[in-house]
């Protein structure tokens, strides 16, 4: 019962897609005909079952010609030959020398009713490895994944959902509304997937038909904060501030806990010149952190531009403190503590802030200009 175990690298492996793998020729080496037990991650905590397949040719490979075949190594999921080298290194315990013998090993994945060891559900497996893969970050992977768990079932509205989702991440987003499309084709009261649909429209640069979508998913149920808070931004994006306020206080009366609400509140009523108010909002959001760890630099930002609309210079300076604190290189927070310091006096030490800021982006016309005036101050 030859086992065979697939690494991180080879995630085509489940899709169907490798039908073939490199393997140092064993005691016993495989021969056409036999069957394989393939695993995924076979000596860690992952280990999987993924299928069981026939051994269809075989062709014999000298270490020292793998080593250097690039096309190969690609073929087994690396990214050259240096790459499969270095895996290979670590996987074999004894050195590898140039005269050592490789097995190419072609086989044909077999359907679920004809193996002979226990049996899985093969869907259920890989869309559990893409919803792994897609909460990594890692959505090139993933949406390979989706795709292929879909093949056992087209019509599958969470997979269509999450390939829509992936697929906008990737920027994919015709793509997107196209699985979203889908799957509100089979259920159309699903608030959730008419709003991802209007994120999807949103990133593509279609506001107007984001907030179509977001409609659609209001209608479904109007007391949904999530949805509601994406209302709100689309309706930001549009111009619509007041409307968009609005929305935002809507989401108050139903969850006033939430801490992105009130600096969403506090950014419009900062456009809308309302800094006494814009300040209180912001306050309330970082009251509702209840761990220093949720406290978020853009919020300290947001806190100290409003105090230094009020001319709260002192105070907006330690927000900005606290702001860098906690991204000691973002050239937005160094800007503004350097605008505060000007405001204070201190020319020499918001020219070193300018200075800093420029080293980041020597192109930021905010700092040369700034840095001009402070030494024109000194």
């Amino acid at each position: 019962m030859p086992i065979l175990s697939f690494g991180s690298q080879n995630i085509n492996i489940i899709t169907g897609s490798k039908r073939m793998t490199i393997r140092k020729i064993w005691k016993h080496p495989l021969k056409v005909g036999d069957r394989l037990y393939c695993y995924w991650n076979l000596v860690s905590k992952e280990k999987k079952k993924i299928f069981e397949a026939k051994v269809t040719d075989i062709e014999l490979i000298n270490y020292s010609e793998l080593k250097t075949n690039d096309e190969l190594a690609r073929e087994e999921g690396y990214g050259d030959a240096k790459e499969m080298v270095r895996e290979f290194k670590k996987m074999y315990v004894e050195p590898l020398k140039d005269n050592d013998v490789f097995q190419i090993i072609y086989f044909e994945k077999l359907d679920v009713a004809d193996w002979e060891g226990e049996k899985i559900d093969e869907k259920a497996m890989i869309t559990q490895r893409a919803d792994i893969l897609f909460d990594s970050g890692k959505y090139d992977k993933s949406v390979l994944c989706y795709t292929a768990a879909l093949e056992f079932d087209l019509n599958d509205v969470y997979l269509l959902n999450k390939k829509g989702d992936n697929l906008s991440r990737l920027g994919r987003f015709e793509e997107s509304i196209e699985c979203y499309d889908k799957a509100l084709s089979i259920e159309s009261d699903n608030e959730y997937i008419w709003n991802n649909k209007a994120i999807a429209y949103l990133y593509s640069d279609n506001p107007d038909e984001a907030l179509k979508a977001n409609d659609k998913a209001i209608k479904i149920n109007p007391r949904n904060t999530f949805i509601l808070y994406w209302r709100g931004f689309i309706l930001e994006v549009l111009g619509n501030l007041e409307e968009a306020l609005q929305v935002y206080n809507i989401i108050l009366n139903i969850d006033d806990t939430n801490p992105e609400v009130w600096n969403a509140i506090g950014d419009i009523l900062t456009d809308l010149e309302r800094p006494e108010d814009a300040l209180l909002a912001y306050d309330k959001g970082l009251e509702l952190c209840l761990e220093d760890s949720q406290i978020s630099a853009l919020s300290q930002n947001r806190r100290g531009n409003a105090l230094l609309e009020l001319g709260r210079f002192n105070e907006a300076l330690n927000c900005y403190d606290k702001a860098i604190s906690i991204e000691k290189d973002n050239p937005s927070f160094l800007l503004n503590k350097g605008v505060v310091l000007m405001e204070l006096g201190q020319f020499q030490q918001a020219e070193n802030l300018f200075t800093k800021v420029l080293a980041i982006d020597p192109n930021n016309e905010d700092a040369k200009i700034l840095k001009i005036e402070c030494l024109e101050n000194f």
